[in-house]
């Protein structure tokens, strides 16, 4: 009889273990990284005095090889930098193209200079090859100089962190905000953000989590991308299938940082580093019993969410991820 009872106790144990570790972060977005960033998709967002870091993107409908392509493998690019037998560019194709003319010459039976007879001749066509190469290799040399010095022009990226109670307001526009330069893909282009965006991200936030607590698609299809509510939709399948329910309460929103704000496109992004706490709590559908969490007790959380706005349109939620 012990014996049995401690393997219900013990099987009891497992399976709240089970269950617990199936609807912990109930949240949105279940405590992982998701949604698109564009083309700083895989990049990492800049730190901020709220998010010094930022996990990376676990789901997205972005593809990888879109910004990874951006940046050249160092393998690829040391193959493109090596150059050949006679050298890279113009003129070791030219003495490429020599050689591979003598050669044909040669297996045809015209010989190795086809019909050039007399070591004059030979001296003469290894004199005008040598100034031909000379000549093309200082024009190359040019235009590489010319190329480098473009390319090391500054490129975009901008970063401005406002800390305080609130994102915006007096403590976004004060001498105490940092910025930080980062380089990005000159597609994209620096904005600014004004105390009515800020607003609009606060009110995203409470929204947000209200509509995902009510469990309410069509609000949430209005409040983030198609691809962020495609998952959201997801997770609160998941939820009736397991036979519980995720309600969020008291949003309390902490402190903000703005990390990176972005022109891509027709495409306005905005990158923000949320603090805030909440009541987190999973229930049974059925008998309304706790499965996870405690009412009575919020917890802090702190996230960074991107922010999306097309031709000057409102903003939407794009990406989440923790820190």
């Amino acid at each position: 009889m012990l014996l049995s009872r401690r393997g219900r106790v013990l099987a009891a144990f497992a399976a709240a273990l089970f269950l617990t570790a199936g609807v912990a972060e109930a949240r949105v977005g279940k405590g992982s990284s998701f949604g698109s960033r564009g083309s700083r998709t895989q990049s990492a967002p800049a730190p901020t005095n709220t998010a010094p870091t930022a996990a990376p993107i676990q789901r997205s409908t972005t593809p990888q090889a879109a910004t990874a392509a951006q940046a050249p493998r160092p393998g690829a690019q040391a193959a493109q930098q090596r150059p050949g037998f006679f050298g890279g560019g113009f003129g070791g194709a030219l003495m490429g193209g020599l050689l591979g003319a003598g050669l044909f010459g040669l297996l045809s039976g015209a010989g190795l200079f086809g019909g050039m007879s007399g070591l004059g001749s030979i001296l003469g066509l290894l004199l005008q090859i040598g100034l031909i190469v000379l000549l093309v290799r200082f024009a190359l040399g040019w235009f590489r100089r010319r190329q480098a010095a473009t390319a090391g022009a500054p490129g975009y990226g901008h970063a401005r962190s406002a800390t305080g109670g609130g994102l915006g307001g007096a403590a976004a526009n004060t001498g105490a905000n940092r910025s930080r330069q980062a380089a990005h893909p000159a597609a994209s282009k620096p904005i600014q953000i004004a105390d009515a965006d800020y607003a609009a991200f606060e009110r995203l936030l409470y929204a947000t989590q209200d509509a995902y607590s009510r469990e309410d698609i069509a609000t949430l299809r209005r409040l983030a991308t198609p691809e962020v509510a495609s998952y959201l939709m997801e997770e609160l399948t998941a939820n009736a299938s397991n036979g519980v329910i995720n309600r969020v309460s008291d949003v309390n929103f902490l402190q903000g940082d703005l990390s990176e704000a972005w022109r891509e496109g027709d495409s306005d992004y905005a990158t923000v580093a949320m603090k805030f706490s909440l009541r987190d709590v999973t229930f049974d559908r059925a008998t309304n019993a706790i499965v996870e969490g405690n009412p009575s007790a919020p917890i802090t959380v702190t996230e960074i969410w991107t922010f999306r706005r097309m031709r000057g349109g409102e903003w939407l939620v794009s990406a989440i991820q923790q820190s």
